[in-house]
């Protein structure tokens, strides 16, 4: 079926929340720090203030904000990072509040920067944050924080949280071990490149109660943050969530406290959107990472350990991807000995958030990497080592949690067949094979269900879709009830009165929501037989559905068409409406793997890396609408080979991005895409509907490690840090050893 929103998507007429009209709107726009730390010794704003069309300009001070934090709604007294906002402006329009802000003149007097993680956490490193802060509730939202972080050191000093996780005896799988290799990989910061920037809008109603329209990821973030803001009640805080313009976890919860404090501070609504260079600057990037990997295995191919030290710069926040990384390091394949420890490290940079699957591509870069090059030490095909070691049902995880049934060899046995596998390598062209999961997120959710008097059949969710998951909703109502998807829909209202769903993340959507539609579905089928039984006098477990219509089974000239049911169940003294509710609050996560094939070459005279050819394999349970599905595995490719190929955020000593347009990021092109072919393969997860399981974030995770195995298959490199770019790829090359030989 089609995308029930795609028409109103691709005509242009949905309205996101920049096309709002609101009666007497400000718009605001913020200033920014160029100093990565700093205190604030003045703020002169009078020439601002006197441009016509500019009502407000507001700072820390004004706000009555006296804490100096980076998660402040704007900055205090100093700032933690370039691109901290200092101050708003406040006018009639867009253009008169920026032209208004940039006459805002912030003085600052430096401090001592720590830019990095060596800086960060060197003897005598200047404090970033003024407190240590927990991020485990952002963490759980994603769904993966290992246990295994508990009873670890107490933060100190710049290093905000410590990783760990151990198993068995290092040095007795180092005496086992037939070889070994130990690297380090390095991936740097990226961006998330949506298309619809931030853009929130706020008001303060008469009665006290503040409303947000966001397009948010996740309401049920943005209201203890606006409350706490604001100083009210959650209760008094709605959100409507808005359509998003594209998010992968960078647009749970950032604008919407600012946002709400200058309304209350100029009682009327204000709209707040940045532009792409403010998107760099201050939308949150993933964090950067560095993880030192040694793994060794016997001559037959079993894996004897796994040590692994992981670091990432989080900018000026806590942190919280470190244990996603060291759950997926060790719960991959079975390895009996095995030691991670790392640290999460605070630096003056922006503060890091959620990326697609975050935590989860550092650990398989280095996992799937190293694995590669131990397969060409032992001699055994890459595929072939993997399924030796690769987890089972009921082998531990690294948390010791048994996995449920999983589809990890089922994936790779249709790797092993793959063309993409299999067929012939052309000149210069090298192979690469990689494994990639995601555990999953998951969490209570609740859908209302009703059948209107004109037939249709009326869903009311909480979730918030970014990806089409409605239509997946739809399809899944469609076939549970009996009925034609055309004949089902989708309402959404707002945080006050949508039925509980987990925000759009972590892939938590369709295994935690589409439950809870199964339920609601089932129900109203019962009640709606339950009453055309009455109708048709006869008994509810004789009838079917077919052609829009109620009949006795057999007995098609029997039948009462849907809208006779409703009306019947409606009349006074009938069985009453046809309405239900479906809650549920899983157990387990729904864990998803996949294996990804990508062929490669190289030109050695310019370093330029073509991928020729790709291949995504992937377990999703059971397929609510395939092509929806597959829309996904393509946009998630297409992501890793853009993190693979040249996306980075450089920032230079002081601070400074570098990088701040679509200019100097590098961001993939249509020419560097290459032919993908989609596999899904149907391994049924234990509590899903229908046996379906997530599908948003495993398409990102094995593409830099495919890439880099397949470089490394047509050149005899081995690239450790992303991005592989042209002048990266030509120092490897010069400095060669000679090519091994290809397996």
């Amino acid at each position: 079926m089609r995308r029930i929103e795609g028409a109103v998507k691709v005509s242009g007429a949905l309205m996101f929340t920049e096309d709002m009209e609101l009666s007497g709107l400000l718009h605001a726009k913020l200033v920014l720090s160029y100093a990565a730390s700093a205190e604030i010794a003045s703020v002169r704003a009078e020439a601002a203030r006197a441009l016509p069309g500019v009502v407000a300009v507001v700072t820390g001070a004004d706000l009555g904000l006296t804490e100096d934090h980076p998660d402040q709604p704007m900055a205090a007294r100093r700032v933690f990072y370039s691109g901290q906002p200092v101050a708003a402006v406040l006018a009639t329009s867009a253009a008169v509040a920026a032209d208004a802000a940039g006459m805002v003149e912030v003085e600052y007097s430096p401090l001592p920067a720590a830019l990095g993680v060596e800086a960060a956490v060197a003897e005598g490193a200047p404090r970033v944050l003024p407190e240590q802060t927990g991020d485990a509730d952002e963490a759980s939202i994603h769904g993966a924080a290992s246990s295994e972080e508990t009873q670890t050191p107490e933060p100190v000093g710049n290093i905000t949280g410590w990783i760990a996780a151990r198993r068995g005896d290092l040095a007795a799988g180092r005496a086992a071990a037939a070889a070994t290799v130990r690297r380090s990989y390095f991936m740097p910061r990226v961006h998330h490149a949506y298309l619809e920037p931030h853009v929130v809008a706020a008001r303060v109603e008469r009665d006290g109660m503040v409303t947000i329209w966001s397009p948010t990821q996740g309401p049920s973030e943005v209201i203890p943050a606006v409350a706490k803001a604001v100083g009210v009640e959650p209760a008094q805080v709605r959100v409507i969530p808005m359509p998003v313009g594209g998010g992968f976890g960078g647009k749970w919860m950032q604008l919407e406290p600012v946002v709400a404090v200058l309304a209350r501070h100029v009682g009327r609504p204000v709209r707040l959107q940045l532009t792409r260079n403010e998107e760099f600057l201050l939308g949150r990037p993933a964090p950067s990472s560095q993880v030192t990997l040694e793994l060794g295995g016997t001559r037959e191919g079993d894996l004897t350990l796994l040590q692994a030290d992981v670091d990432y710069d989080n900018g000026a926040t806590s942190g919280w991807h470190g244990g996603i990384t060291a759950e997926m390091l060790v719960s991959t394949y079975r390895v009996p000995n095995f030691e991670v420890g790392g640290r999460e490290v605070a630096t003056n940079l922006a503060p890091v958030t959620a990326y697609r699957a975050p935590g989860a591509p550092q650990a398989y870069f280095a996992l799937e990497s190293a694995l590669d090059e131990l397969a060409r030490e032992l001699g055994l095909d890459p595929i072939e080592l993997r399924l030796r070691s690769a987890a089972r049902a009921g082998d531990p995880r690294g948390d010791g949690s048994p996995w449920p049934r999983i589809g990890l060899v089922e994936c790779l046995e249709a790797a092993r067949r793959h063309p993409a596998y299999t067929a012939p390598r052309a000149a210069g062209e090298g192979v690469g094979v990689a494994v990639g999961s995601w555990i999953g997120a998951y969490g209570p959710a609740a859908a209302a269900c009703r059948m209107d008097g004109d037939g249709t059949l009326l869903l009311h969710l909480g979730s918030i879709d970014i990806s089409g998951s409605d239509t997946g909703f739809a399809a899944l109502a469609a076939e549970v009830f009996g009925i034609s998807p055309d004949r089902v829909r989708i309402q959404h209202t707002d945080s006050t009165t949508s039925p509980e769903a987990p925000g759009a993340g972590g892939s938590a959507t369709t295994y935690s929501v589409a439950p809870a539609v199964e339920r609601a579905v089932l129900e109203a089928r019962r009640q709606l037989l339950d009453a055309a039984g009455s109708l048709l006098e006869a008994a509810a477990s004789d009838l079917e559905l077919a052609d829009g219509q109620v009949q006795v089974k057999g007995v098609p000239a029997r039948a009462v068409s849907l809208k006779e049911v409703v009306e019947f169940s409606q009349k006074a003294g009938g069985p009453g409406p046809i309405s239900a509710m479906g809650r549920v609050s899983l157990l387990d996560p729904g864990p998803m793997f996949c294996v990804h094939i990508a062929r490669a070459r190289v030109d050695e005279e310019t370093g330029q890396v073509e991928v020729t050819r790709y291949a995504a394999i992937h377990d999703i349970g059971r397929a609510l609408d395939r092509e929806l599905v597959k829309d996904q595995i393509y946009g998630g490719v297409v992501q890793g080979l853009g993190r693979a190929l040249g996306e980075e955020l450089v920032y230079d000593d002081t601070g400074q991005l570098r990088t701040a347009s679509f200019a100097d990021y590098g961001l993939p092109t249509g020419d560097q895409v290459p032919p993908i072919d989609i596999e899904l393969i149907e391994v049924p997860s234990e509590q899903g509907a229908l046996g379906s399981r997530g599908i948003g974030e495993p398409p990102i995770v094995p593409g830099l490690a495919a890439v880099a195995n397949a470089i490394a298959d047509a050149t005899g490199v081995r690239l450790t840090a992303a991005p592989f770019t042209p002048e990266a790829m030509l120092e490897a090359l010069k400095a060669r050893a000679p090519a091994p030989a290809r397996i």
